[in-house]
């Protein structure tokens, strides 16, 4: 690049070749101002461009002609090849005849870098491209689509200039960018004047709520097509979000995901598209597509976090719109699924705003808001279709359907007949199979969060919202409670103590929790689960429990139990919102943030985990937008919930208490004083954290990860002590064993669990599933399945993931001349 000049000696030297009449040196200054100025033709510059355009026409298509002959000094470069596209097109500008090839000697060139720039995200403004654009409209010839989608794009930057909002703006066909699937069945459905309409109406959503003119026009739009239409047209269009682009973009270096994010200008109409159907009369369809937008629409792109924000919240407003049960019920479920903070505040408003329009606490509308989905008692419905028999069945977490002939036999497939005369019947009960699923998911992690609400119920409040719901009677009759202060447990049709003799009604219910029980009746509560057959939805008999340990009061006010592991960054971020913590990623920038943070408004306490990004090696320890792959962790500490914030640097460091209007620090709360059931539970999330979320248990990280310099905590994590859950997990281990069919082959010894197999004798940790191998105990890398499938038979709760892992490596490592994974046998 030339060196750097002011734009009054460009000025000076412009004039001078002017006036010696060389239009090649005059196009060689040009060129250098250019360069100099990178394509920032704005102040200063400007001067210099009056001057070439104060040109004679003559002159100026020599100059034209002459910049024509340089095109190839620019190089392969597209930036530099449209800048200087854009600075003859700038020179052009009001020249007659430019539109004409004879006056125009790039155009061929300017078609192909417009063909290029369609295949970008956006451009920066330096390129001019919109400088080529203007030129392209100006010669009578429209913009391709996808140049139309770049322009609107960039136009959208916060940086952006005015005139290339204007431009943007005069760019009215499509309706939509194309290059995403949904947008382009939209743009091929929407064939009429009152579709396209309602299109460019969805395009003016700018806002972050609807606003009553806006709905006005709308309602006026809707009624025009009419409601049903346009609700079956539209949802139509939702099922297809999220899809594949079907014009793939060239990602640059430094861009995120941009193939799986949103089209940003697409994600205003998105918007407007959910506030449409909001206007609808309700309907479960429009219900199930809206949640499925917040959802898809949260979903992780690399480099970005949540793929479109601003269409999840839309969803979410147009859900809140509905009047219905439906949309209520999938608010709730929404409320217990969703984790990215500005969403789920908006979910958090929704829920609040009804249960105060309706006089009712948010947790009892959370409870009323869960559907039957059309069954008929507890887990089960029965749908008569023509001669068939459809059964809906809820079995642990799932439900399943299966049929009946005439005849009343089971058969294995859907009968022809339901196929070929009842396809919207059929349609309806698959749909409702995933609905009772998500239901599922979401109600099971709402009722493990009870413990800590301190919830109680009136019986008969409590037998309609739980035991006899035909949803929630699922999982609540596999739970454990205490009526009056009698625990129970639902079997053989009745609600039965300890002794299995029938409960009669009472008048208060709670759920029954092990931290103030003795360990003979929590024992007999294990055995009474297993001699009935029941498995929990998740850990309740067998929680575990968490004391305060001598060196913990020895500490006094904090806990360093899980203190000095290392995590991985975002999955312990997800897990923890899930559990109901609030945290901040931590980013390799110069900022500070608060600890990992848990509310308990019904104790008056607020939980902190105290975590530090961890390494300093931008692009190693960091993902390319900057945040932490990993976190180092450090104390749990309990303050009163109205206790000014702490906070510590991303990188590291003390947390201090960050003090305004002359507060005075808050101490933190002695561990003595927190009642064993909070100190258990806080304590059980964090090493769900750990247990899950931790480095040592990858067991592709034997070499220690980046420079090796975690080998030593992968190491000690991987085949050390076990937690509480592990020893959980090894106490359920040792009554599974002798049922299983390697039993023969397998003996429990302190921390492992061994296998005999035929190749050799294997050790498996029961904390990280980390495997060692005779001889001398030799490392062996299993990388196990997404969702290990062990079929061990009865288990007594659901939602132990590394319990399945370590029973799925024993099984294979039992028969271990039978596998045939070539880089199982490599080790071997």
């Amino acid at each position: 690049m030339n060196s750097f000049r002011t734009p009054r000696s460009h000025t000076d030297r412009l004039r001078n070749r002017i006036a010696d009449g060389d239009i090649g040196k005059v196009a060689d200054e040009a060129l250098r101002v250019m360069d100099s100025s990178r394509g920032a033709w704005g102040g200063g510059w400007e001067r210099v461009l009056d001057q070439l355009r104060a040109l004679s026409a003559e002159h100026r298509r020599a100059l034209l002609h002459a910049l024509a002959d340089r095109f190839p000094q620019a190089g392969d470069d597209t930036e530099a090849r449209c800048r200087h596209l854009a600075l003859c097109t700038l020179i052009a500008e009001g020249l007659d005849g430019a539109e004409n090839l004879t006056d125009d000697p790039l155009a061929a060139e300017r078609l192909k870098a417009l063909d290029d720039l369609a295949r970008r995200q956006s451009f920066w403004y330096a390129a001019r491209f919109e400088v080529l654009a203007r030129a392209e409209l100006a010669a009578g010839r429209a913009l391709a689509a996808p140049v139309v989608a770049v322009v609107r794009r960039a136009a959208l930057d916060a940086y952006r200039p005015d005139d290339l909002a204007e431009l943007a703006r005069t760019l009215t066909d499509p309706v939509l960018n194309v290059g995403e699937a949904w947008a382009e069945q939209a743009l091929s459905d929407a064939t009429t004047p009152e579709w396209h309409a309602l299109l460019a109406h969805a395009a003016t959503a700018t806002a972050s709520k609807p606003t009553a003119r806006w709905d006005t026009q709308a309602r006026a739009l809707l009624d025009a097509l009419g409601t049903d239409r346009v609700r079956e047209t539209a949802l139509s269009w939702l099922a297809l979000v999220g899809r594949p682009r079907t014009l793939p973009l060239e990602r640059q270096e430094w861009e995120p995901d941009i193939n799986n994010a949103y089209d940003p200008y697409n994600a205003t109409a998105l918007r407007g598209l959910a506030w449409l159907l909001s206007l609808l009369p309700p309907h479960t369809g429009t219900v199930r597509a809206l949640g499925a937008l917040v959802e898809t629409s949260l979903k992780k792109v690399a480099g970005l976090g949540p793929r479109n924000p601003k269409a999840a919240n839309a969803g979410v407003i147009a859900l809140a719109r509905i009047d219905s049960e439906a949309a209520l019920a999938e608010l709730a479920r929404l409320a217990t699924r969703v984790t990215y903070k500005n969403t789920a505040k908006l979910l958090d408003a929704a829920l609040e705003a009804r249960a105060t329009a309706l006089g009712l606490s948010r947790e009892e509308i959370e409870e009323l808001a869960v559907p039957a989905y059309g069954l008929t008692a507890v887990g089960h419905a029965e749908h008569r279709l023509g001669e068939a028999t459809a059964l809906l069945d809820i079995h642990g977490s799932r439900a399943v359907l299966s049929w009946r002939n005439a005849a009343g036999k089971p058969v294995k497939t859907v009968p022809a007949a339901v196929k070929r005369d009842h396809p919207d019947e059929l349609k309806g009960l698959k749909t409702a199979v995933k609905d009772i699923d998500r239901m599922l998911s979401a109600q099971s992690e709402r009722l493990d969060r009870q413990f800590l609400a301190r919830r109680t119920w009136s019986y008969g409040t409590w037998r309609e919202r739980y035991l006899d719901h035909p949803l929630v009677g699922t999982l609540a009759r596999r739970l454990l409670w205490t009526i009056d202060g009698v625990p129970a447990g639902y079997a053989d049709g009745e609600l039965r103590t300890l002794s299995d003799d029938p409960l009669p009604p009472g008048t208060r219910v709670e759920l029954w929790h092990p931290a103030d029980r003795e360990p003979a009746e929590i024992v007999a509560w294990r055995d009474w689960l297993e001699r009935h057959g029941i498995t929990q939805p998740f850990k309740q008999a067998h929680r575990e429990i968490y004391l305060l340990t001598d060196a913990e009061r020895a500490t006094g006010t904090y806990s360093n139990r899980f203190a000095a592991h290392i995590l991985r960054q975002h999955q312990f971020h997800s897990l923890a919102a899930v559990r109901g913590w609030r945290n901040k990623l931590r980013l390799c920038v110069d900022d500070s943030a608060p600890p990992a943070t848990r509310e308990l408004p019904q104790w008056g306490l607020r939980a902190e985990y105290w975590i530090e990004g961890e390494g300093e090696e931008y692009g190693v320890d960091t993902t390319d937008s900057g945040s932490y792959l990993r976190l180092r962790t450090d104390q749990v500490r309990f303050y009163p919930i109205d206790a000014p914030q702490n906070s510590a640097h991303c990188y590291g460091g003390e947390y201090s208490m960050w003090l305004r209007d002359g507060q005075d620090p808050v101490a933190p709360v002695p561990l003595k004083d927190i009642p064993p059931l909070v100190l258990s539970e806080v304590l059980r999330d964090v090493d769900l954290f750990v247990g899950v979320a931790s480095v040592g248990n990858d067991p592709t990280w034997q070499d220690g990860g980046p420079d090796g310099r975690f080998r030593e905590y992968w190491t000690s994590y991987g085949f050390g002590e076990l937690n509480a859950s592990a020893e959980t997990r090894r106490t359920l281990l040792d009554r599974l064993i002798p049922r299983l069919a390697i039993a023969d082959r397998c003996t429990l010894e302190g921390r492992f669990l061994h296998v005999r197999g035929d190749r050799h004798t294997y050790k498996i940790h029961l904390g990280s599933g980390n495997i060692l191998m005779t001889p001398n105990d030799q490392y062996l890398c299993i990388v196990p399945k997404s969702a290990p499938t062990p079929g061990t038979g009865y288990l007594p709760y659901e939602g132990d993931r590394m319990l399945a892992v370590i029973l799925s490596k024993a099984m294979m490592l039992a028969a271990d001349t039978k596998i045939t994974d070539p880089s199982i046998l490599s080790q071997l």
